[in-house]
């Protein structure tokens, strides 16, 4: 059963086989079954269908993105706040010594 399914959107460069359908799912550790198969082969032609699209595509004068946003991080002030005052933190703390929280050990 070695079929050629191509999809209906437009010549790919490259179709797929069912043998190739095995490969790929044998690599990915997926178990399909053989009534799904030429389903499977289908969609992944309309994949690479879709992908010898945006090829076509001219994206000559293009610059690469690092992400869709040109947005920046907004920095804040680095400033110290509660986390100065250890005596109101550790005042309801079951065990503490000096600065520190007592804690039940919890690797062996």
């Amino acid at each position: 059963m070695d079929h050629i399914i191509k999809s209906e959107i437009s010549e790919p460069d490259m179709t797929l086989d069912l043998n190739t359908v095995n490969k790929i799912a044998s690599l990915a550790r997926l178990k399909v079954p053989v009534e799904e198969q030429p389903k499977v082969l289908q969609e992944l032609n309309g994949i690479l269908d879709w992908i010898a699209q945006l090829n076509e595509a001219d994206i000559s004068g293009v610059e690469p993105l690092t992400s869709v946003n040109d947005l920046f991080l907004r920095l804040r002030e680095d400033v110290v706040s509660d986390g100065g005052d250890s005596e109101s933190i550790l005042a309801n703390a079951p065990a503490k010594t000096a600065d520190f929280f007592i804690v039940p050990k919890v690797v062996e």
